[in-house]
């Protein structure tokens, strides 16, 4: 089965019209696999402790120091108390966009901090 046609599978558009492939099948099959079979790769447990980070970004530049930790498997903790409104706004629709597309979580702990946690780690609030 072509990479096409098993995209148009996974979509559930089904149908794909017939037509010659140049490139062959061999060269796709092993490497196509489902996001979520991916994500569930990305944070499979370590036997490395759990670490927190603690992020105190000046500005918006400082997005690639909260990026590299989250997506290391690192729960982050954002304080955006020293930048300006508009700069910390543009960092926690930052943080948000990448909790999502990791699959984590972002959630405000006080203000201007902010928690973000990968899929598996669990917050409890008592």
């Amino acid at each position: 089965m072509g990479a096409v046609r098993k995209v148009a599978s996974y979509l559930g558009l089904g149908g794909v019209e017939q037509y010659d492939e140049p490139y062959g099948d061999e060269e796709y099959e092993d490497d196509w696999m489902p996001a979520s079979e991916r994500a569930a790769r990305r944070w499979q447990p370590t036997e490395q402790p759990a670490r927190i980070v603690m992020v105190r970004p000046q500005k918006y530049d400082d997005a690639l120091t909260v990026g590299r930790h989250f997506r290391e498997g690192h729960t982050v903790v954002m304080d955006v108390v020293g930048m300006s409104t508009a700069e910390a706004t543009r960092m926690v629709d930052f943080a948000a966009g990448l909790a999502y597309g990791c699959e984590g979580r972002i959630e405000r702990i006080a203000e201007k901090v902010f928690l973000l946690t990968p899929a598996n780690v669990e917050v409890s609030m008592i």
